[in-house]
């Protein structure tokens, strides 16, 4: 498993870099058919290409991932694959190559492999845009998912997400010299304060909404009233009332000065997964690892798209570690066997349902 993992993360892929993933999506493919036999299809997308694999038979679970990782071509070079102390580092190990590994390892030991079938995606990270068909056409097909990204705090499984989007405001005021005629203009600036604050009014924590601003943009030079401002936020909701509640919100937003106009673009694009859908396998999962935890959690997978459909869907199955994201992002090498059991396990226990 550590000489797959190395062989993955040695192979930056960067979303959106259609070169890069295409590179990663060869590699990905000959992992799994080195391991597993038959042939993987690349799937060509605007995204680039997905990876698809079928043990040929009635379809009957699908394993899900994804090869693009948030790192920018050149972070090998800066933080290379590394073990050493019981843990392994570099680029996407985490989040979430380490979970693909154990996913193809852990089927591997499987003698019947009949029904299964394995989705990598090249898009997660951005959104899925171009794989979410796909996604939900082979989960509707198979009738259970099985989400190897990185587990939750401590190796919990994640039973649960919240659905996730982000919405761009676009202000339009007017610009003037803001010495000699600042009553001239209409300030873009003062009405994204404006809008900054209705907007963070709309979390509910107590029904687990975060409406969050992230980041803000506005003028030119110190001396003009600016013209023109951007906010961006980041929308994490655990229900389908809460999505559409803040949707609305979002699309009845006015201004507070004379003269600005206000536009809205996004969408809570990610369902929430609610915990239902993951109880059944996760019941499976906990009698296979006594002890085993689940977690509902902030972030958004694919798992909330076939989750959403009523597909049977159970997330967090991937590598043991933490930082997602981040430079300091780590897999802990003792619990891949483990994991890669887990998954073998859940494919038996589906098979035979």
């Amino acid at each position: 498993m550590i000489e797959d993992l190395r062989t993955l993360v040695e192979v930056e892929s960067p979303s959106r870099d259609l070169d890069a993933l295409a590179a990663s999506a060869e590699a990905v493919a000959a992992v799994i058919e080195s391991r597993l036999g038959g042939q993987a299809v690349l799937v060509e997308s605007e995204a680039g290409p997905h990876v698809h694999w079928s043990a040929g038979g009635d379809p009957k679970v699908l394993i899900l991932g994804h090869h693009d990782t948030v790192f920018p071509l050149g972070t090998l070079a800066r933080r290379p694959f590394q073990v050493e102390g019981g843990h392994a580092t570099g680029p996407g190990v985490f989040d979430m190559l380490g979970g693909l590994v154990q996913a193809v390892h852990g089927l591997a030991t499987l003698d019947d492999r009949s029904g299964v079938e394995i989705l990598v995606t090249c898009d997660e990270e951005v959104g899925s845009r171009a794989s979410r068909a796909l996604i939900e056409e082979r989960a509707l097909a198979c009738g259970a998912v099985l989400v190897f990204e990185g587990a939750a705090d401590g190796g919990g499984l994640k039973t649960g997400r919240k659905g996730c989007g982000t919405f761009e405001l676009s202000i339009r005021g007017r610009a003037s010299h803001a010495g000699l005629e600042p009553a001239a203009g209409v300030n873009a600036l003062v009405e994204a304060a404006h809008q900054v604050l209705d907007i963070a009014a709309l979390s509910r924590p107590d029904l687990g909404t975060t409406v969050t601003p992230t980041v803000a943009s506005a003028g030119t030079l110190d001396n003009v009233v600016p013209a023109e401002a951007t906010v961006i936020v980041d929308v994490r909701v655990e229900s389908a009332d809460e999505k559409d509640r803040v949707e609305a919100a979002f699309a009845a937003l006015a201004p507070h000065l004379d003269e600005a106009e206000i536009a809205v673009q996004g969408a809570v694009g990610r369902p929430p997964m609610p915990e239902s859908a993951s109880a059944e396998l996760f019941e499976v999962a906990k009698r296979l690892v006594p002890g085993l935890e689940g977690k509902a959690v902030g972030g958004g997978s694919d798992g909330n798209f076939t989750a959403a459909l009523g597909v049977p869907t159970l997330d967090g199955l991937g590598a043991v570690g933490g930082g997602a994201h981040a430079d300091h992002e780590y897999l802990v090498i003792g619990a891949m066997a483990e994991r890669a059991h887990l998954a073998a396990g859940l494919v038996r226990a589906i098979q035979r349902a």
